[in-house]
């Protein structure tokens, strides 16, 4: 029955991906990306990939969503048409769809105890977590403290990324000509004059906002963590931008702040490495912090993923306002 809705659902992802590809307007188009980013994620969430799929929903169908509204605001609402020919994109498109179905005949059956992937390192992994940092989510143990360096390397990517976002959007930046067709949201001013938006809205930000701190503070026992949370509680804020203006959500988080975050997070993340040091042991071994290793493990564990959750949060609203003050210029 699963796999059967597995199907269902990769046959809609197939269909919505033809509209995005043919869809002329692009605001129809950014709808259907935002529906083709649900889909995937229920797709995570039948495949047991609930931290992918929390990502997913918060990253892909929310911010991205709303960032593309605001490239949008841009630019012209229909695509140009494009005098170039389409059978070279075509035939690549068609070669690459055959090399990876080819490509699924050497893949293992889904599930299957005995595929490679599950004869590695996992078996150790999942002896040895209980053991070692005692906590039930050994996915979050994998990635906070075995797989420590890689998950710090990814919170300054992360911190990179949003400088180098900063630095584009704040430059070239052009004045819309009053001519000019655009559907984006106006962002500086808000939906606070709709009602339905605005009632709903306001519903829902607590429960969108108190749901990030859930995932952020619950990630040792279930699905969750530091990425999740950051994206969850910066999609809360977001939308509150959206309803009350983006004026209002700048006096409640402002720019200075939003920085301090971003560079924050990806500091306190190392500063704990080092904190295992001067304590007498590796950089990023928790085991130090505490008496007991395990208690230690799971002190270094929170700690980092808080700084995860910090750096995401305020590098997505950093990202978010870069795009609403270009709306304004």
């Amino acid at each position: 029955m699963v796999i059967l809705f597995a199907v269902f659902l990769l046959t809609l992802l197939v269909f919505t991906t033809v509209a995005i590809v043919r869809a002329r307007n692009l605001f129809v188009a950014v709808m259907l990306t935002g529906i083709f980013s649900l889909l995937m994620a229920a797709n995570f969430f039948v495949l047991d990939a609930a931290d992918v799929a929390l990502t997913e929903a918060a990253v892909g169908a929310g911010i991205s969503t709303v960032l593309f509204l605001g490239a949008l605001a841009l630019t012209a609402e229909n695509e140009r048409p494009v005098a170039a020919g389409r059978w070279l994109p075509i035939g690549v498109v068609a070669l690459t769809t055959l090399v990876l179905i080819y490509a699924t005949f050497d893949k293992p059956r889904l599930g299957d105890p005995q595929a490679p992937v599950h004869q590695h390192v996992a078996p150790w992994y999942l002896e040895k977590t209980p053991e070692l940092v005692g906590i039930p989510n050994v996915v979050t143990a994998i990635l906070g403290s075995f797989r420590g360096y890689d998950t710090m390397g990814e919170v300054f990517v992360v911190l990179t990324a949003c400088v180098g976002v900063l630095f584009i959007l704040s430059t070239g930046q052009r004045k819309r000509l009053p001519d000019e067709s655009s559907v984006a949201l106006s962002i500086g001013q808000g939906l606070r004059h709709h009602l339905i938006p605005k009632v709903v809205g306001r519903l829902l930000i607590p429960f969108i906002v108190l749901f990030g701190l859930y995932v952020q503070f619950h990630g040792e026992y279930g699905p969750g963590g530091g990425f999740q949370a950051g994206a969850i509680v910066a999609a809360g804020i977001i939308l509150y931008a959206l309803l009350e203006g983006e004026t209002q959500a700048l006096q409640a988080l402002p720019h200075r702040l939003l920085m301090g975050m971003v560079a924050g997070g990806a500091i306190s993340y190392g500063s704990v490495g080092l904190l295992g040091i001067v304590m007498g042991g590796n950089y990023l071994d928790y085991s130090v912090l505490a008496a007991d290793p395990v208690v230690g493990q799971q002190i270094g564990i929170l700690a980092i993923e808080l700084g995860v959750g910090v750096t995401v949060c305020g590098a997505l609203l950093s990202i978010f306002h870069a795009f609403a003050a270009r709306e304004r210029e």
